[in-house]
């Protein structure tokens, strides 16, 4: 108790000071707000919760943001700018004010009092979720409206009054502009935007039983010259595992504490899990080497073939080659020629978790339907009761995650659509959501059958989230395996048999009563097809919606 209250004191006192700082940075703020507390931080701001001292005699609760000093003047117009014309209506938020005192700047919003994501996650009713979805994607038809891409649509930037029943989306520091964006700063800010270049973006990933996905753009052929070489990104190698077959199973689906489906903690480094092999091998020594290495190895290379050829080393060694030979496409290793390129250029801000596949996968072109995929993840969240559900330190990390519940052909026929070609070296199918939110959440319908029952299902069932050490791993299922129903769903007799359960609606809060519309929409906002995918104008006409008033 002691420690936890010296915690206290110090984060209470660190407070204090941070508050301190801001009157003393805009002091303007001194005769009109009183800074109670700090509400919210994030990478680009702080939020506190203040009191406005109204002409009236009444005191009114504001949010105000503090963007960090950093932060580029254009960038902090264009986010004013996209609150003042797209913002006070339709669940999204509105400004109130804006001071500045040299390079700081605060915006005040009003205070909306919410819950935290994670606290209410579980109590929740379908009814409830239902609602949530529903002015969530009336806040995004009213910025894709205006050609905004909100870009970080997650669950902390949608906030939620359960009380009264009032939302607001929030946060547009990473907002983007569609070509026709009626926000004309962020016309300005868009080449900025694009030239975002991936701080963490590996070009091939192992996965389970040898499983290797690679990203390369379509038109890199076998032979290339290096005015074409040049445009393509470079990238280190990565190889992960996701572990399988482990035993241990899910425990309470209402514990406090929530994990991810995925997880760092479910990938191993592919070095001792496999017997060692040439292509293993071959992989291994290059993960060693880094990209200058590797350079200076290709560059020795061909200097060298050229001397024994021709006799001119110190023409070779003086000049480019006109073609570098490429001896890794459709292959999962990468080449020193590969890894000579460079980086390819596309926006990818964004919460990790949350990015859309054509995030993932760096394509240029991005749309708002980017949002609807972050949308349908946080519908994923509510509808599995798993939250965060995604949890990747890369790219293709979350890449591979996306693919083992949509499916690797799924994946790749999309990646096509829009530019990108993804090498899988083994299929992994795509699940069933409805099966696969009902385990997580534990009402699945293994409680009105018997074990025998379940066991007989010969159709292919998705992977379970077992807890084995307390680390949440994601095991996949194929046919003819035996499905171990989650621990704690359904209890058994001595028999090994399931006890039938029955529970009153109200008791449940309308899970046993899911619609297929649910998980039609869920699949319709999943779409791998970013051409495809569903809007939010086409979201609030879903028959998901069909008796809750526009």
């Amino acid at each position: 108790t002691n420690k936890i209250f010296s915690v206290f004191l110090i984060s209470s006192t660190g407070v204090k000071k941070d508050i301190e700082k801001l009157y003393e940075a805009v002091p303007q703020l001194v005769n009109v707000f009183k800074i109670k507390e700090k509400i919210g931080e994030g990478t680009f701001s702080s939020v506190y919760l203040a009191t406005a001292q109204l002409q009236a005699g009444c005191e009114e609760k504001m949010a105000l943001k503090h963007l960090i000093p950093t932060s580029h003047p254009l960038r902090i117009a264009a986010e004013l700018q996209c609150l003042t014309i797209a913002g006070g209506q339709d669940n999204v938020m509105g400004v109130k004010y804006c001071f500045r005192k040299n390079d700081h700047v605060v915006i005040v919003m009003p205070y909306l009092e919410h819950e935290s994501f994670l606290d209410i996650l579980n109590s929740l009713s379908f009814e409830e979720v239902r609602e949530y979805m529903f002015n969530l994607f009336k806040a995004l038809r009213r910025i894709h409206h205006f050609g905004i891409v909100h870009r970080d649509v997650k669950p902390s930037n949608f906030l939620y009054n359960r009380r009264l029943k009032e939302y607001a989306l929030v946060d547009f520091g990473l907002a983007q502009g569609t070509p026709d964006t009626k926000i004309e700063l962020l016309r300005v800010v868009q080449s900025e935007s694009q030239q975002e270049s991936c701080s963490q973006n590996k070009p091939h990933l192992m996965l389970g039983n040898r499983v290797s996905v690679s990203v390369t753009a379509p038109r890199q052929l076998a032979q290339q010259s290096p005015s074409k070489t040049s445009e393509k990104w470079s990238s280190s190698l990565s190889q992960i595992q996701i572990k399988q077959g482990k035993e241990g199973k899910e425990g309470s689906v209402h514990h406090s504490v929530q994990r991810s489906v995925f997880g760092e903690r479910n990938f191993n480094i592919h070095s001792s899990t496999y017997p060692e092999s040439p292509t293993v091998k071959l992989i291994k020594q290059s993960k060693v080497m880094d990209v200058a290495s590797r350079k200076l190895a290709t560059k020795k290379k061909i200097i060298s073939t050229k001397a024994v050829n021709n006799g001119v080393a110190r023409k070779a060694a003086s000049s480019c080659p006109a073609i570098l030979t490429c001896d890794c496409y459709a292959t999962d290793r990468v080449c020193s020629v590969c890894l000579s390129r460079r980086q390819q250029v596309a926006p990818r801000a964004g919460t990790p978790g949350f990015r859309a596949p054509e995030v993932l996968t760096k394509c240029p072109t991005q749309t708002t339907a980017i949002d609807m995929w972050s949308a349908g993840i946080i519908f994923l969240s509510l509808l599995s009761g798993r939250y965060p559900f995604y949890k990747a330190s890369d790219d293709l990390t979350a890449l591979a995650q996306i693919m083992t519940i949509r499916g690797s052909r799924e994946t790749i026929q999309a990646a096509k659509t829009f530019g990108k070609s993804i090498l899988c070296t083994k299929e992994v199918p795509a699940h069933n959501l409805r099966t696969l939110c009902e385990r997580l959440r534990g009402t699945n319908s293994c409680c009105t059958k018997s074990t025998s029952d379940v066991h007989a299902n010969p159709l292919h069932e998705p992977a379970l989230a077992t807890n084995t050490d307390k680390k949440v791993e994601f095991v996949p299922q194929t046919a003819g395996e035996n499905i171990q129903p989650l621990k704690n769903s359904c209890p058994e007799d001595d028999n090994g048999l399931e006890i039938m359960i029955t529970e009153k609606a109200t008791d449940l809060k309308g899970w046993d009563r899911v619609p297929d519309e649910a998980y039609d929409l869920l699949d319709r906002l999943l779409d791998l097809n970013p051409a495809t995918r569903i809007t939010a104008k086409e979201a609030l006409r879903h028959n998901f919606f069909k008796d809750i008033r526009m």
